[in-house]
């Protein structure tokens, strides 16, 4: 164990408790005794030297508010004396943008992935249903449920049948960017690699008609698609029916799958963070940051999303952009969303969530700063809507909301086949089909959280590896699970109900 307290840039003005300071302490930092005038949790700031009112807080050198009060060397810094600010970043689009140095196509790591006949790449093997509208979502999870462990004995290389069911399709404009983001995502996951097959199931009514789900998408009927409609089968117990035997005529044709040695260019990794703490932007973040930059110098790809989540650090981005056009990309986005929530009466930089709190967050933008170092530090190479197929290697960025599930699904419609999740307060998270990799933050967490939990990220600030090392363990657990080794959060099975399409505009 280190230090008590961490110093992350020389010209912080706010220091992090590597471990719980008592009130009245005496501690070191950079050769300078502080007293303790606060009872400081793990994770939190402490004042480096006399703060005065309306100075601009430092961490990492980046802005994360002002004092609203003079505060003293050794007192608690939380948002109780700090307060949101504005503050003008120059973009200066590319200006840190470097050219990646790929490692040659044939010195690059492999993992054991399923190749389908049409040359998609594949890290699970799922057979999976959809619901056009939630109508029809308690007859796809009836079907789903008919396929039990023993019931699937018979095809040991699929990994499951699971039922996509969603609380919309109907009661909306048509047409209307909800509508179309719906679609977009439905239309993602039916021609997701991970998907062996796939049936779509619908009521007969709604608006968003199966039929025209399937033309408006490019999507086509076939041996691995099929479709039913509740009205025209005869109901649910006709269509529960007709759904399992369609499913079973799917799943010898699924099972018939090898898997064999693939580039780890064709991994695609959704970045995620939730339930973040003080430690998120020393340990997980960064090191997961410094995965993806062996990901990507190996041809695969690392897309960062929950734009609210970079709030405050966009520049950071920007900075980094391929191009201007690329980089004012993500400015509009930004500006989208400032417009969005202005329009339902809300706060794009509102309030972090008490876990993010509890955990020694002020505010989103120090939640943003953390957040932003998981895409590590090549170039950004592009931008995409929500659930928008993403065709460019490397790093990128997927516009979406910060809730976790909503953000995971639009990354695994847009293509991501496995996330990675960092987290300080301990997510209970996984998705399908693509699976979760969970990240903590800190040992104490890791260690009472364990079965959820499969990278210990504390072993950074527990002085046993450094953030590079860190992230070359974090990339070669991500080429073990591509290759079928299974997450702790799919020893749970869990991801059934994390499905969840963004919701926009207006339910009539």
């Amino acid at each position: 164990m280190g230090a008590a307290l961490i110093r992350l840039h020389p010209k912080d003005n706010v220091l992090i408790a590597r471990e719980p300071l008592t009130l009245g302490a005496t501690v070191n930092a950079d050769g300078t005794t502080i007293k303790v005038r606060a009872q400081v949790p793990a994770g939190h700031k402490i004042a480096a030297r006399k703060i005065a009112a309306n100075e601009i807080v430092l961490k990492y050198d980046t802005p994360i508010g002002v004092a609203t009060r003079d505060i003293e060397a050794g007192e608690h810094v939380h948002s109780h004396n700090i307060a949101l600010a504005e503050f003008q970043h120059q973009h200066d689009f590319g200006r840190d943008a470097v050219p990646v140095q790929y490692v040659p196509v044939e010195q690059r790591a492999n993992f054991m992935g399923i190749v389908r006949a049409d040359g998609r790449v594949a890290t699970r093997n799922f057979i999976g249903i959809m619901s056009s509208v939630n109508c029809s979502s308690t007859a796809i999870r009836r079907i789903a449920d008919w396929f039990t462990p023993e019931r699937l004995t018979a095809y040991p290389n699929v990994d499951g049948v699971v039922a996509f069911a969603q609380t919309t399709g109907c009661g909306m404009s048509t047409p209307s960017l909800h509508f179309d983001v719906l679609r977009r995502t439905l239309a993602g996951y039916a021609t997701h690699p991970n998907l062996a097959g796939v049936l779509i199931v619908g009521l007969g009514c709604e608006r968003n008609q199966v039929a025209d789900l399937v033309a408006s998408q490019g999507l086509e009927k076939s041996d691995t698609l099929h479709t039913l409609v509740m009205q025209e089968e005869g109901g649910t117990r006709a269509t529960i029916e007709a759904g399992i035997a369609a499913i079973e005529a799917m799943l010898p044709r699924a099972n018939a799958v090898k898997r064999e040695p693939v580039s780890a260019s064709h991994i695609k990794i959704g970045l995620e963070c939730g339930g973040s703490d003080g430690f998120s932007g020393i340990t997980a973040n960064p090191a997961l940051g410094a995965a993806m930059d062996i990901l990507v110098r190996h041809g695969g790809t690392a897309i960062l999303s929950e734009t609210p989540e970079i709030h405050g650090v966009e520049h950071m981005l920007t900075r980094r952009a391929v191009s201007a056009e690329v980089g004012q990309k993500l400015l509009d986005r930004i500006a989208w969303w400032e417009e969005y929530t202005r329009g339902q009466n809300g706060q794009f930089n509102g309030v972090v969530a008490p876990g993010n709190q509890a955990g020694g967050l002020a505010n989103i933008f120090e939640k943003s700063l953390g957040s932003a170092m998981k895409g590590g530090s090549t170039p950004l190479q592009q931008v995409y809507e929500y659930a928008e197929r993403i065709t460019e290697p490397g790093f990128v960025f997927m516009d979406s909301p910060g809730y976790d599930p909503c953000a995971v699904t639009g990354q695994i419609a847009s293509g991501a086949n496995i996330i990675c999740f960092t987290t300080g307060r301990g997510s209970m998270f996984g998705s399908k089909p693509s699976p979760t990799i969970k990240l903590a933050t800190n040992t104490p967490m890791f260690t009472r959280l364990e079965e959820d939990m499969d990278i210990n990220c504390g072993k950074i600030l527990d002085g046993l590896v450094d953030v590079q090392q860190m992230g070359q363990e974090i990339f070669e657990h991500i080429l073990r699970t591509a290759s079928g080794e299974k997450s702790k959060s799919e020893l749970l099975n869990l991801g059934d109900n994390e499905f969840v399409p963004w919701h926009l505009g207006i339910v009539s």
